[in-house]
């Protein structure tokens, strides 16, 4: 079991809050992403899990038990952190295996444990070598390997793969995946990367400033964003954010479209506009549209679609999938 509830949290530091009062609950085998841009409190949020923070205010229980006042080796909880904090003197077999060794565990369970999770993680063939000898991507294994075998309640990730080149940050984040329906333990998983919140979550936490500004599943966030903020914070590209007399002709004061909502044409349309700059990538092509009146929209058409710089086009918003806002950057 792994249920984690955070009951009316706050953090501050002297004058400064950083983290107002908040209220999340976690189930049991969930993966929960926290996103939001540097700042927002994420980190700070995540330590306060742990217990490597203390907490102002409130309470924070696993499983229904009050571990507020908990030391971190109490509370059931194992951290997977950016810096990969291996022993480089020893075998990777050896690092895995030190909190085992700490907590006197016998050499057979060890040896058991240890062997299990390099298998889970592709890394038996790597046991005798040290972490010098390894890519970074291996490395981060050998780092969840160490955490794997404390077996805890949770599993608390704090952007684990912001190190890795891009190539590795996708396959990462697809064994981290797997992993994960493979134990079936409660994962929290901290990062300012939209994509990655996206293509791992069960359930993405959206902070800014310290506030949740809202909870859903990835497609809950992606269909139906509560603010202006979460619009434009989740999808990638990001949503168009449109202002001014466009927005008010639909009853806005602001009003959102996604690139791939709007429809492109060489002949017609709702808004007129001139191309700016293409970024070509393969399937997919992006294109930056100056509409006078509106601004630069991002539009989202196929991989060959005939346009270069300077071409006049004519885009058209799909009218279920425009977004409203309020003058608060509340959704209507």
């Amino acid at each position: 079991m792994g249920s984690i509830h955070l009951a009316k949290v706050t953090k501050s530091f002297g004058e400064l809050t950083v983290i107002p009062s908040l209220d999340l609950v976690v189930e049991d085998g969930e993966f929960v992403v926290f996103v939001g841009p540097s700042g927002c409190g994420k980190s700070t949020l995540l330590r306060l899990i742990a217990g490597l923070e203390d907490v102002s205010s409130g309470q924070i229980l696993i499983d229904g038990a009050d571990v507020t006042r908990n030391a971190p080796a109490q509370r059931g909880l194992a951290m997977v952190f950016q810096s990969y904090a291996l022993y480089p003197h020893m075998s990777v077999y050896k690092n895995i295996a030190f909190p085992l060794r700490m907590a006197g565990i016998d050499r057979t369970v060890i040896d058991a444990k240890v062997r299990g999770a390099a298998k889970a993680l592709n890394l038996t063939d790597y046991l005798d070598r040290r972490p010098g000898q390894l890519s970074g991507g291996q490395r981060q294994r050998v780092a969840i390997g160490r955490a794997i075998v404390r077996e805890p309640e949770a599993f608390l990730f704090d952007e684990p793969l912001s190190n890795l080149d891009a190539a590795l940050r996708v396959a990462m984040r697809l064994e981290i995946s797997e992993l994960h329906h493979q134990l079936k333990t409660t994962m929290i998983y901290v990062t300012h990367d939209q994509v990655e919140a996206m293509t791992m979550a069960d359930k993405i936490v959206v902070l800014n400033r310290g506030r949740i500004e809202q909870v859903g599943s990835p497609l809950d966030l992606y269909r139906k964003p509560r603010n202006r903020f979460v619009a434009g914070f989740i999808g990638s590209p990001k949503m168009n954010l449109i202002d001014g007399a466009e927005a008010a002709r639909h009853g806005a004061a602001a009003i959102g479209v996604r690139p791939e909502h709007l429809a492109l044409s060489l002949d017609g349309g709702v808004w007129k506009g001139t191309v700016r700059v293409s970024e070509h990538l393969g399937s997919d092509t992006f294109l930056h549209v100056d509409v006078e009146g509106v601004g630069v929209l991002t539009v989202r058409a196929g991989g060959e679609f005939p346009v270069h710089y300077g071409d006049h086009v004519w885009l058209t918003p799909a009218p279920d999938k425009l977004h409203r806002f309020n003058e608060h950057g509340e959704a209507l």
